[in-house]
C-alpha cells in the first residue's frame, strides 16, 4: 500500500460520526401502557373498597362472622339462622336459660345412621304429625322413672294411672293383661265388646266388687255360670229369680182349682229351673212338663 492510499483511508474514517440507538417505549405505546397501569390501579382500589365494604356488612372479626362466633368449644350462633343444606353437628344446644327453637316450612327430620349409612332411628315432624322409627321408644320422667316404653314385643306404661279421655273409651283388638281395672271416682266402669265376645281370665280368680252400687250382667241369649271343681254361692238376704217358667200340673193330679200364690223352685235333670205350685209335699214331679 502506498502512502497516498493510507492517507485517504484515514481521512474517510475520521469523517464518519458514531450512531446512537434509543432503547424504550415511545409514542402511542407509551400512552397505552400508562393507561393500562392507571386502569389496573383503579380496579385495585375498587376491589379494595368492595372488600372493606363486605367485611363491614358481614361483620367479619377475628372471632367469626356476623352472628357466628368461633369459640374453644365450637361454633356459637346468635339470633335467627337459616340453613339451606343439611347441617352436621355433634351437639346443638341453646344459651343457658333460653329455649331452642327449630322451624321449617315443611318438616324437620332427625336421622341416626351407622357407618354404612343405613338408617337406624328417625324422627320426622311435619304437617301430618310426628313419626318416630326405631327399635325402641322410651319416655322417662325427670327422676329417671320409666313412663312409657314401646318396642316390637310389648308396650309398657309405667305411670301410676292410665287415663283415657275419649268418649268411646279404649279399643283393644287383642287381649289385655292388667292386675287392676278401675273407673274414676263417681264414674262408671264399662267393659264392652260390640260385635264379639268379652272374655276375662285369671288363674287365681276374678273379683268384681261394687261397694256402693249395683252389678248388672245383661245378655241377649244365655248367661252361664260354671264352676268345674268348686261351687257357685249366692249370698244375699234376698235372691230373686225373675221370669222362671211355671210347670203345669195335670187335671187329675190337681187337688184344688184355687190359684196358688206360693211356688216351689224345682230343678230339671239338665239344670233348668222352673216353678211349681206349692203343696203339702213336693210337686216337682207332678209339674215336670217343663223339663221335656
Amino acid at each position: 500500500m502506498t502512502q497516498e492510499q493510507c492517507t485517504h483511508r484515514n481521512n474517510v474514517q475520521s469523517s464518519e460520526k458514531p450512531q446512537v440507538y434509543k432503547v424504550g417505549i415511545y409514542g402511542w405505546r407509551k400512552r397505552c401502557l400508562y393507561f393500562f397501569v392507571l386502569l389496573l390501579m383503579i380496579l385495585i382500589l375498587i376491589n379494595l373498597a368492595l372488600t372493606i365494604w363486605i367485611l363491614k356488612v358481614m361483620n367479619f372479626t377475628i372471632d367469626g362472622m356476623g352472628n357466628l362466633r368461633i369459640t374453644e368449644k365450637g361454633l356459637k350462633l346468635e339470633g335467627d339462622s337459616e340453613f339451606l343444606q343439611p347441617l352436621y353437628a355433634k351437639e346443638i344446644h341453646s344459651k343457658p336459660g333460653r329455649p331452642l327453637f327449630l322451624q321449617s316450612s315443611r318438616n324437620i327430620s332427625v336421622n341416626i345412621v351407622n357407618s354404612n349409612n343405613q338408617l337406624l332411628t328417625q324422627l320426622v315432624t311435619g304437617s301430618s304429625g310426628i313419626k318416630a322409627r326405631g327399635k325402641m321408644f322410651e319416655v322417662k320422667s325427670t327422676s329417671g322413672k320409666l313412663l312409657f316404653s314401646a318396642d316390637e314385643q310389648e308396650v309398657v306404661v309405667g305411670a301410676e294411672r292410665l287415663r283415657v279421655m275419649g268418649a268411646e273409651g279404649a279399643v283393644f283388638s287383642k287381649s289385655v293383661e292388667t292386675p287392676h281395672v278401675r273407673a274414676e271416682p263417681f264414674k262408671e266402669l264399662r267393659l264392652e265388646s260390640p260385635t264379639r265376645s268379652l272374655v276375662m281370665e285369671a288363674p287365681k280368680g276374678i273379683q268384681i266388687l261394687a261397694e256402693a252400687g249395683d252389678i248388672q250382667a245383661i245378655c241377649r241369649n244365655e248367661l252361664r255360670l260354671e264352676s268345674k271343681d268348686g261351687e257357685i254361692s249366692l249370698d244375699a238376704r234376698r235372691i230373686r229369680l225373675m221370669r222362671l217358667p211355671e210347670g203345669k200340673a195335670s187335671t187329675s193330679s190337681s187337688s184344688s182349682g184355687n190359684r196358688q200364690t206360693v211356688y216351689e223352685v224345682c230343678v230339671c235333670p239338665n239344670g233348668r229351673l222352673f216353678l211349681s205350685h206349692a203343696g203339702t209335699g213336693s210337686t216337682c214331679q207332678i209339674s215336670n212338663n217343663v223339663c221335656l
